[in-house]
């Protein structure tokens, strides 16, 4: 009789709080509901309003999609939703290998499709596309009426299919159609190789940062034998950033142990990221330009706070947040910025950069000269050189 008793109140106990619980959904749903009126009347009647008007019968799932993407690109230049080909693009970018043309692309700004290079050996490189051509179209859609991320996703795809690209190249006002064959591209960030008529000297090349990238830096020193050169140039110019983490080791490489970045969130909680790997004590010259952007930034301004290197070229772009993906259902993902960083000495770069330490333009027209061939520098590796070999 006892434990009948027991059920029966522990039943009713239930029934109580279930009723609480409910009747607290209903009061906060009521509220939300009134708070938010008219704004949502207003979205109810557009959803309606498609329903009964537009003239092609268009599936919910498009207008959900839609109404995601209006509301997560209306917070920032940065934040974005990906639908299932872009989150596709997305993933495959961080690991660094995709089917596509074999272009970086700058997302520091994501008004505009530039060309940060071509990747070596690329169907891009084959056909003579350069730093900083500005694509106007693929095939025939206006990339301006696009996102960035749709954008790219349109120019990747499948190695053996056919795209053609309308480019915008600003140091000659050319206009350009280019016709390319997509392929397998397998990225690599970081290349590096003893600079041509400097033997002592070794010249290493950042491309962009994904989860590769650190561990790549590492190989590189090793191979190039680091040790047996005075001092090294590490090229970070058209370098629009990526994975943080990738950043944060290569900044652990180039300054002494101690805080690399300091992460801060919504609520003003800061995470400091402290050194991940041992400092390659050897004088090096970082090179910048106004596309170095981000997890480059990072880098850059750990090395100035430090002064363990000498920064030569122009400010920087001055991206100074942190995206972060939220994976969500069909394959989808949203990218929100959630973090600002600070460098070492809790200096805020967005919309700032970071001004070098030796500042130096490129002349009107003169082409960068990234891992050169030959003895030939352009104007700003010329002074890299010149300010490593007085350290050295």
């Amino acid at each position: 009789m006892s434990n009948r008793i027991n059920w029966k109140k522990a039943f009713l106990q239930a029934v109580a709080v279930g009723l609480i619980l409910c009747l607290g959904l209903t009061f906060f749903l009521g509220g939300f509901i009134l708070a938010n009126y008219d704004n949502l009347g207003r979205l109810l009647r557009v959803v309606h309003l498609i329903d009964s008007q537009y003239l092609d019968e268009t599936p919910r799932l498009k207008l959900v999609d839609g109404a995601i993407e209006g509301m997560v690109s209306s917070l920032d230049p940065y934040s974005s939703f990906q639908d299932a080909e872009e989150n596709k693009v997305l993933m495959n970018s961080i690991k660094g290998t995709f089917g596509g043309i074999g272009v970086h692309i700058s997302t520091a700004d994501p008004t505009q499709l530039v060309i940060m290079r071509p990747i070596k050996g690329s169907p891009a490189e084959r056909a003579g596309i350069e730093a900083g051509d500005i694509i106007l179209k693929i095939d025939d859609t206006d990339v301006s009426t696009i996102s960035q991320d749709k954008a790219v996703a349109i120019l990747r795809g499948e190695p053996g299919t056919k795209v053609t690209i309308g480019i915008y190249r600003p140091k000659t006002k050319e206009d350009l159609s280019v016709n390319l064959i997509r392929d397998h591209i397998s990225v690599p960030t970081v290349e590096g190789m003893s600079l041509p008529g400097r033997p002592e000297i070794a010249v290493i090349d950042i491309s962009s940062f994904t989860i590769q990238t650190g561990d790549e830096l590492e190989r590189v020193f090793k191979d190039l034998h680091i040790d047996k050169y005075k001092g090294f140039i590490l090229d970070l110019r058209f370098n629009y950033g990526g994975e943080v983490n990738a950043a944060i080791k290569v900044a652990s490489l180039l300054v002494p142990e101690g805080d690399i970045v300091h992460i801060v969130n919504r609520n003003n909680d800061i995470d400091t990221k402290k050194s991940t790997a041992a400092f390659i004590n050897k004088p090096f010259v970082i090179l910048t330009n106004e596309y170095s952007a981000s997890s480059a930034e990072i880098v850059a301004g750990a090395v100035k706070d430090y002064g363990s290197g000498t920064l030569v070229g122009t400010k920087t772009f001055g991206k100074g947040v942190v995206q972060t993906v939220f994976p969500l259902d069909n394959n989808t993902s949203v990218r929100l910025t959630t973090d600002k960083y600070l460098t070492p000495k809790r200096n805020d770069i967005h919309q700032k950069g970071i001004e070098p330490d030796v500042h130096v333009e490129l002349k009107e027209g003169e082409k960068p000269t990234i891992l050169p061939t030959e003895p030939k520098y352009d104007s700003q590796l010329t002074k890299a050189v010149e300010v490593l070999i007085q350290k050295i």
